[in-house]
């Protein structure tokens, strides 16, 4: 099936009372049972709801998996990743990620006794430096939020491979429609839903996918026995969402080549990362293993001046200044101070990420008025 037909269908079952096309919202905290043990395979929401079993399959679809799993949020999808692991165990990931799963590694599960190596990955040889018997999991972003560093997917899986190591990719920027990591050898896919999945800026979601049915039904344990689960509503929009990924996605990397040429080329512009560029590090991993390069860039002004920076951050109209990323329409974000602040400053500015960068989510309106506001703002 090709991939506009599948995002439109996957999941998507008429319903057998009514023949209603589009999945109802099962609002309900509880089912009736016929008798003790007895029901439809409906027991409490927190643990079965056929809202979100229909967004399930349809993100197993998506993502070319067998299973998956919905949560109430990205973070709480790679929290129930790490949850399967032990006291003493350690985790590669990149030096180079979002703030909030720094945040979460670093405060929350250092303290139980987990060891996270923050490493380069755009050369796998930087991984293989730290595997030991005691690495039980490679996390991965690529490509990364917000320097899109590329890493090969499919050379870190076969490093992993037969070493009892789990890899994991967080495919947010990408989405299933521009790359799908199972199919190159990860164990796990994560997804902050609330980006281009939902594509609307109006839910907060997380996903997993995978292929082994034994990892799915540990990480259904977690999910169930910790509760992080969306409501029916938030599955009912994100499913909503799928159907349109594909065509958002197709205009998102229109957008954002167009962008990412015009800000190349202005005067005021440094140094501009999209990972379209063929003298982007990496390019031609990017190339091979997506589709097209997405609609996420970040760029430096020549004058970078916190005074400068800040101006510019402040003066787009359609350009909203904002965290989050993904929807139809157009972000502007300042990770230093946004989306990264909780990474201390010294270790983000030896990974490159520098007070000045400013993050851009490209969305679908007209190119040319996005190119005027940016022209604007920058002056």
């Amino acid at each position: 099936m090709k991939p506009a037909t599948l995002f439109i269908h996957a999941g998507a079952h008429p319903d057998p009372s009514t023949g209603a096309i589009m999945t109802p919202i099962y609002q309900t905290s509880t089912y009736v049972q016929e008798a003790p043990g007895v029901n439809k395979g409906f027991e409490y929401a927190r643990s079965q709801n056929p809202t979100r079993f229909a967004l399930e399959e349809a993100f197993a679809l998506i993502e070319k998996g067998k299973f998956a799993l919905a949560f109430s949020s990205g973070v709480a999808a790679t929290d129930a990743v790490i949850k399967l692991l032990e006291p003493g165990d350690e985790v590669i990931c990149g030096n180079d990620m979002y703030g909030g799963t720094y945040r979460l590694f670093t405060k929350i599960f250092e303290k139980f006794g987990i060891r996270f190596h923050y490493v380069n990955m755009q050369e796998v040889e930087n991984i293989a430096h730290y595997i030991n018997d005691k690495t039980k999991l490679i996390w991965l972003e690529t490509p990364t939020n917000p320097l899109m560093n590329i890493t090969d997917i499919a050379a870190v899986a076969a490093l992993a491979k037969g070493k009892n190591i789990l890899v994991a990719v967080d495919n947010t920027f990408a989405s299933p429609y521009l790359q799908n990591p199972l199919e190159l050898g990860a164990d796990i896919v994560m997804h902050s839903a609330t980006k281009y999945l939902s594509g609307h800026s109006d839910v907060i979601q997380g996903a997993l996918m995978m292929n082994d049915k034994d990892l799915r039904d540990k990480l259904y344990f977690i999910q169930k026995s910790c509760g992080a689960v969306p409501g029916p509503m938030d599955c009912f929009l994100v499913l909503r969402g799928i159907k349109t990924l594909h065509v958002r996605m197709q205009r998102h990397c229109e957008n954002g080549r167009i962008i990412a040429h015009y800000l190349r080329q202005h005067p005021k512009v440094g140094k501009v990362f999209w990972p379209g560029f063929e003298d982007h590090p990496n390019h031609l991993i990017a190339k091979k293993q997506m589709l097209d390069f997405g609609g996420m860039i970040s760029f430096e002004l020549k004058d970078d001046s916190a005074d400068n920076v800040r101006r510019v951050l402040s003066s787009t109209h359609l350009f909203s200044l904002a965290e989050s990323l993904g929807g139809v329409e157009s972000l502007i974000n300042h990770p230093a101070s946004m989306t990264h602040a909780s990474i201390p400053r010294e270790e983000r500015i030896k990974n490159g990420l520098s007070d000045s960068l400013i993050r851009l989510s490209v969305g679908i309106e007209d190119a040319d008025d996005l190119i005027e506001d940016l022209a604007k703002a920058i002056g």
